[in-house]
């Protein structure tokens, strides 16, 4: 199934905006939990909530902060970089080879801190009979679970990349069908369970057409866009159907999340910020080789994005804590004019707790 080395040209030169993406895609995600989370305390502990609910039309704000399909999509292009930069200078003979050796670079890290916080847990409800300590160590962690689904897609690389040498842009076509048709068994027919199957599907597309990425660079603006408009007139229409929330991410009174499971917004979603990122390119590519300031930037966020990510939510927690037990402070549950004017300067105190 395509996992024997082949013979073929010498690996490209590594693509400088790809390590851009990815790490910027990472501190959005950070950025937006540090400074947007409001955490709402229930008897059975802390449950996350966020100022969309409560503000009308603020929903579009996750068109562009939502970089969750970016970062698939880059990480695609990056893992058959990968593999074939990897293969050309003899490391990796397999691509099972190479799929392992990328998981285990992943999955320790990940592993290490979720045995830490089920440790803890496990500890302050056995001595100290915490009650809603279950729950937040489940909110801690929830960020992992974007960690599992990408590990998933690096094990089943071999498949995927087998796929693409085989069959092509279908593979990319077929992925859009069947997750077309499990929102059609989900809504129209009222088959719930169904949509978790797109928790693989969505995700592994966007992964997928990330194999297209060099392609899509050749093919010129006009594709971008194509690809950037009608991802953009898509998702418009998903949502205008009144079948979608609006919001890219879960919403406390929402009757579904477009997220949890993952729906076809989500691939819309993809087709605009790829086309996006496809135009920004030449000109963030001129930053980082004229620009010593952002070539610099640049590498050292790729080299702590993922450590900031894995404990990003371990700093956001200390702060809380902090805040409640020492600063006495009052949880907010819902926004109000001075929890906007403190947004600037929210992630502040997450930070210094995470940089440790």
């Amino acid at each position: 199934m395509g996992a024997e080395a082949t013979s073929g040209p010498p690996a490209p030169e590594r693509d400088a905006f790809i390590d851009f993406v990815r790490a910027f895609s990472l501190l959005v995600v950070v950025a937006w939990h540090w400074v947007f989370t409001i955490i709402v305390w229930r008897p059975d502990g802390p449950h996350a909530s966020n100022p969309i609910g409560f503000t009308r039309g603020l929903f579009i704000a996750t068109w562009l902060f939502q970089v969750m399909p970016l970062f698939f999509f880059v990480g695609g292009f990056a893992h058959a970089e990968s593999w074939e930069a990897g293969r050309a200078k003899g490391r990796f003979k397999t691509t099972f080879g190479f799929a392992w050796s990328r998981m285990n670079q992943l999955a320790r890290p990940a592993l290490l801190l979720a045995f830490g916080w089920w440790l803890l847990g496990a500890v302050g409800v056995a001595l100290y009979d915490l009650g809603g300590v279950p729950r937040a160590v489940r909110l801690i962690l929830s960020p992992l679970w974007f960690i599992a689904v990408y590990l998933l897609l690096i094990l089943l690389f071999p498949l995927t990349w087998w796929l693409h040498r085989r069959f092509g842009a279908l593979v990319v076509v077929w992925g859009v069908g069947i997750a077309v048709l499990v929102d059609v068994a989900r809504f129209a027919h009222d088959v719930a369970w169904v949509g978790w199957i797109n928790m693989i599907v969505v995700w592994a597309t966007c992964h997928q057409l990330g194999y297209f990425w060099e392609r899509l660079v050749a093919a010129g603006r006009r594709v971008a866009w194509g690809l950037m408009w009608g991802g953009l007139f898509a998702l418009a229409a998903l949502v205008g159907s009144e079948v979608y929330p609006g919001s890219m991410v879960g919403v406390p009174g929402e009757k579904f999340s477009n997220m949890a499971p993952p729906t076809i917004c989500i691939l819309a979603l993809l087709g605009f910020q790829a086309g996006a990122a496809l135009l920004l390119r030449p000109w963030v590519l001129h930053k980082l080789q004229t620009s010593r300031r952002w070539a610099t930037t640049n590498d050292v966020i790729n080299r702590f994005s993922l450590p900031l990510f894995l404990f990003h939510s371990t700093g956001m927690a200390l702060w809380a804590a902090f805040g409640y037990f020492v600063l006495k402070n009052e949880p907010v549950r819902e926004p109000t004019l001075w929890w906007w004017l403190g947004r600037p300067f929210a992630f502040i105190g997450p930070l210094v707790l995470t940089l440790p």
